[in-house]
C-alpha cells in the first residue's frame, strides 16, 4: 500500500516536533508532551480565530513550561485531516481540534487512512496520538454529551492534566472510495437534508439549523427504507422521516436527538422518526431538544453495532450527513469501532 502524501502544515509558533523533547526537572530528564492545535480561523464567521488569538497568551502560559505547542491554521476544507495526519505520522502526543463540530469532525477522520489507523502505519512502538477538543464554534454538540462547558479556559485545564479515556468512533462506507468517520451523530432524510442547507447559513450562528430545517421541509416527502442491523435479516420502516445514528447525544444547535448515547457505550443508539408531517417538528420541537421525544407515537430507537441503511425506491436522493457534513446519499452501511481513539478528558 502507498504512504499518503502528507501536507505539512503552516506553523506560526511551533516548535520543531522532531526538535530534542526533554527538559532537566531535579536533575532528571522530563519529556515534554507534544501538542498540534489545529485552528480553523474562519470558523463561527471568523469568531473562532478572534478568540483563539486572546486565549493563546493564557495557553502558552499553562502549557507552555511542559509542552512543546504546535499551532496550525487550515486554509481550507479537508486541511485539518492533512495536519492531523502529518502530526500522528510525527509522533505527536495529542492533536487538539480548536473550533466547531466540523473541525473535530475533520480532525477524526485525520486519525484514519486507508481504513486503519495512521499510526498502524507508521508506528511500531505503541505510542498513540491523543484527540483533544477546544470549542470555538458555532455548534460544539459533541461537548454537551460530555457535560462540558462552552468555556475555553476549561479545555486547557483538561489538556494540562492530560487524563485519557478512549472513545468510540463510527465508520461509514457504502459508495466507493474512502470510508468516513464521525464522532457525534450521522443522519439520514430530512434532519441530513436540513444539516445540508443550513451550512449555507452559517454566518447566523444556530439559527442556521432553523433555516435549513424550513428549507429541507420545502418539496420534503417520507420514504419506504429498509435496515439491517448487526448483519441480521433485512427490516422494513415505511414513510421514514428522519433516522439518526447516535454516538453521541446532541446534533444541530443542542437537538437532543439520541439521548441515550454515549460514545464509550461501544455502540450506537439509533432513532427512527416515521411519517412526521412539518407541523409534528413544531409541536414536538421542545421534545426533540430536552430528549423526551422517544415516547412520541412513530419514534423508535435501538441500539445496534452496525446499521445498513437503504432506500426501497432507490431513488438516489435520500441525503446522508455525519457531525454536520454531507456525505452523499443512501445506501451507506454504519458501523462502530469500540474505543478507537484515545481523547483528552
Amino acid at each position: 500500500m502507498a504512504k499518503p502524501s502528507f501536507i505539512r502544515a503552516e506553523q506560526s509558533w511551533a516548535p520543531d516536533l522532531t526538535a530534542d523533547r526533554t527538559i532537566p526537572v531535579g536533575g532528571a530528564a522530563f519529556r515534554r508532551r507534544d501538542l498540534v492545535f489545529v485552528v480553523n480561523p474562519r470558523g463561527a464567521n471568523g469568531r473562532t480565530g478572534k478568540e483563539w488569538k486572546k486565549l493563546l497568551p493564557y495557553l502558552r502560559s499553562r502549557l507552555g513550561t511542559e509542552c512543546n505547542i504546535c499551532e496550525s491554521m487550515t486554509s481550507g476544507p479537508c486541511h485539518a485531516i492533512d495536519i492531523t495526519r502529518e502530526a500522528i505520522r510525527e509522533g505527536a502526543d495529542a492533536v487538539i481540534a480548536v473550533g466547531g463540530d466540523g473541525t473535530l469532525h475533520e480532525v477524526v477522520n485525520g486519525f484514519f487512512w486507508g481504513g486503519k489507523p495512521v499510526s498502524s502505519h507508521y508506528l511500531k512502538d505503541g505510542h498513540t496520538t491523543a484527540l483533544g477538543l477546544i470549542p470555538l464554534g458555532t455548534g460544539s454538540d459533541f461537548a454537551r454529551t460530555l457535560g462540558w462547558k462552552n468555556d475555553p479556559h476549561d479545555a486547557v485545564e483538561r489538556i494540562a492534566k492530560g487524563l485519557r479515556s478512549p472513545v468510540d468512533i463510527g465508520v461509514i462506507s457504502g459508495q466507493s472510495g474512502e470510508p468516513h468517520y464521525f464522532i457525534n451523530v450521522a443522519d439520514v432524510h430530512l434532519s441530513a437534508k436540513a444539516g445540508y442547507y443550513a451550512s449555507r447559513y452559517k454566518k447566523f450562528g444556530n439559527l442556521c439549523y432553523v433555516i435549513g430545517a424550513l428549507q429541507a421541509f420545502a418539496g420534503h416527502h417520507n420514504h419506504d427504507f429498509r435496515i439491517k442491523v448487526d448483519d441480521g435479516d433485512w427490516e422494513a420502516y415505511s414513510q421514514v422521516t428522519a433516522l439518526c445514528i447516535g454516538n453521541a447525544k446532541f446534533f444541530g444547535g443542542g437537538m437532543k436527538i439520541t439521548p441515550n448515547a454515549h460514545p464509550s457505550s461501544r455502540d450506537f443508539e439509533v432513532v427512527i422518526l416515521q411519517d412526521f408531517k412539518w407541523y409534528d417538528f413544531v409541536l414536538k420541537l421542545h421534545m426533540l431538544y430536552n430528549g423526551t421525544h422517544l415516547s412520541v407515537k412513530n419514534v423508535s430507537s435501538r441500539r445496534v453495532r452496525s446499521i445498513e441503511v437503504e432506500e426501497i425506491a432507490n431513488s438516489g436522493s435520500i441525503y446522508v450527513q455525519s457531525d454536520g457534513e454531507h456525505l452523499g446519499f443512501l445506501p451507506r452501511k454504519f458501523i462502530i469501532l469500540p474505543g478507537a481513539v484515545e481523547m483528552i478528558c
